[in-house]
């Protein structure tokens, strides 16, 4: 008797509660994680990965990674065969997803899980539209370095400091240019670029759970709501209120 032919793409819906957690786990496949609603933190050994709703998280075959909700989050997964893959790379990144993909991923949950002439069709469209999908600038790596660790979680745990980038070598007893060269070496990117992503994905965690904008703009070091809408307009493409339950 002949089997169904295995098919390049299995599709998965999920509802999840905020604060909810889906440990540390792995696929043998490649996966997207897509959020039609609510905020979710990714994590591997290379650092956290801030996927609001309206963009996906690409991760690679066989990378570790924990996944925590921020407001209810309605998960659509694609796992996708290695005849499937964009060949997007091996590191995980987060993408915009574009009204067409995002219709992709839906039908995708509806279909049976088994190959079909459509199946194969839907595959080929979602192959294009990962590859040309804008990447956006989500992840908040981890420093390996035990100085810009300290560093970086006194942040975490403090977002509305603004100490200069002079202040906090001081504390750490090396030059500002040491510290600036430090942090371009081990993370790729400056300390300002880092602590805005921090800020980014903080701020996005508590507008999912329904804080005021107010509230997160005052607790993130920004004097005022409108400066507030304005990084997050330059960041991701949208308000604040975007990213709230009911949006």
């Amino acid at each position: 008797m002949n089997s169904q032919p295995r098919p390049w793409l299995e599709a998965y819906a999920d509802n999840y509660r905020n604060d909810d957690v889906v440990h540390p786990h792995c696929h043998a496949q490649a996966q997207l994680i897509h959020g039609v609603s609510g905020v979710m933190v990714v994590s591997t050994a290379q650092g956290s990965w801030l996927v609001p709703s309206g963009h996906a998280l690409w991760v690679p075959a066989g990378t570790p990674h924990e996944i925590r909700m921020a407001g209810e989050v309605h998960m659509r997964t694609l796992f996708l065969m290695p005849e499937a893959e964009p060949g997007l790379g091996r590191t995980c990144q987060v993408i915009e997803v574009s009204a067409l993909l995002r219709e992709l991923i839906v039908a995708a949950t509806l279909i049976a899980g088994h190959s079909s002439p459509r199946l194969q069709a839907m595959v080929e469209l979602i192959r294009m539209e990962l590859l040309a999908a804008p990447v956006v600038a989500m992840h908040v790596p981890v420093p390996g370095e035990a100085r810009l660790a300290r560093l970086c979680t006194h942040f975490i745990r403090n977002p509305s400091d603004d100490s200069s980038l002079e202040s906090w070598a001081d504390s750490l007893n090396m030059s500002a240019r040491t510290l600036s060269r430090v942090f371009q070496r081990e993370l790729g990117m400056s300390f300002g670029e880092w602590r805005k992503r921090a800020r980014l994905a903080l701020s996005l965690k508590l507008l999912a759970q329904g804080v005021s904008i107010l509230e997160v703009a005052l607790e993130h070091g920004y004097q005022s709501p409108s400066a507030f809408s304005a990084m997050f307009r330059k960041s991701l493409g949208y308000p604040p209120s975007h990213f709230r339950p009911g949006a």
